[in-house]
């Protein structure tokens, strides 16, 4: 009798925990504590997914020997019209991370871009995804004598809660368990932490007054003279640290009054770049550009006009493009700057 009273025990027990298991609650549970080989900081992705209901289709796969990682994560609920909630992809072999700089700098390399919070190696790209590129010390160097590297690209869902901290807080723990998966070595990232959020590209850029952005990225129009102040806005659309980025300059519109954008100054570091330069100077002959050697690797730069900038003519430009490719040689430590025509 006692024997069947503890095999009843015992039953009860384990069908009690086998039905916890299979509630959603815990399985949401269970879901944030394994996607993404245990990566995700758990708070930071429920805040992500506070539009949704519950989290499903955790996916994740590593192939180290080719140089590539890759997990992601869904959610669902009666507001979610798209159950992706975060998708990340990490490549290490040189051709695979080219790639991805072609896909989303495509052409001329003028696309749509915004910048990370201060610090952060990336920039984000026109689909609104982060990109992240760290140097791999564990990895070497390719047979070019470049040091290998690690594209980490974080995409979050149309109806994941991006404009939050949490955001950040993710892609960066992504990044890290990446580099740490595939060998990279990387130095740890840590996320910008207070009220830094992502931007959205496709959204106008926010715009500074030329008097405020000395110590912005683009600090360099200020400092470059030859602007008068009252007339020009800034967009901030670079850091310190990232692989692309810009600068554009916006003055009012003679006839609507509205500003608008009317000099495109761009940054583009390594090799993967020189294919923007050439297309830029295929499309436009008399376009201005400037390269340099950083890190050992190519660094471009170009600038892109309105035929007829209100106060700034051909000389002008000229000047404005020297101060700025100088400022990023600086900044970054460069070498061999070389002005176009």
């Amino acid at each position: 009798m006692r024997r069947w009273v503890k095999v009843s025990v015992s039953a009860a027990v384990v069908l009690g925990v086998g039905g916890w298991i299979a509630t959603p609650y815990a399985q949401d549970w269970w879901l944030l504590r394994t996607a993404c080989d245990g990566a995700l900081p758990v708070d930071a992705v429920r805040e992500l997914g506070r539009d949704g209901d519950h989290f499903k289709d955790a996916e994740s796969a590593t192939h180290e020997e080719l140089g590539d990682y890759g997990c992601s994560l869904g959610f669902d609920g009666d507001d979610v019209r798209d159950d992706r909630l975060l998708e990340t992809e990490a490549y290490t072999r040189r051709d695979d991370v080219d790639r991805e700089f072609m896909t989303v700098l495509s052409e001329s390399g003028f696309d749509r871009v915004g910048p990370m919070a201060d610090g952060l190696p990336g920039y984000i790209d026109k689909y609104g995804a982060l990109q992240f590129l760290l140097p791999c010390p564990e990895l070497g160097k390719d047979d070019e004598g470049r040091q290998r590297k690690l594209l980490v690209r974080t995409w979050l869902g149309r109806d994941t809660l991006r404009a939050t901290p949490a955001a950040y807080e993710t892609a960066v723990a992504l990044t890290n368990s990446a580099s740490d998966r595939l060998g990279c070595g990387a130095e740890p990232l840590k996320a910008p932490g207070g009220d830094a959020v992502p931007v959205d590209p496709q959204e106008d850029p926010k715009t500074v007054p030329l008097a405020d952005a000395g110590d912005t990225a683009c600090g360099w129009t200020l400092k470059a003279g030859g602007l008068k102040a009252a007339q020009w806005r800034v967009a901030v659309l670079m850091n310190d640290a990232g692989p692309a980025g810009r600068c554009d300059l916006y003055a009012r519109d003679a006839d609507s009054g509205e500003w608008e954008p009317r000099l495109w100054f761009a940054a583009w570091y390594g090799d993967w770049s020189n294919r923007l330069l050439a297309e830029e100077r295929r499309h436009d002959p008399d376009s201005r550009t400037a390269t340099a050697r950083c890190d050992g690797e190519a660094a471009n730069f170009a600038l892109s006009a309105d035929k007829d900038v209100p106060g700034v003519d051909e000389a002008g430009k000229r000047k404005l493009f020297a101060a700025f490719a100088e400022a990023q040689v600086e900044q970054r430590d460069c070498t061999e700057l070389r002005l176009g025509d």
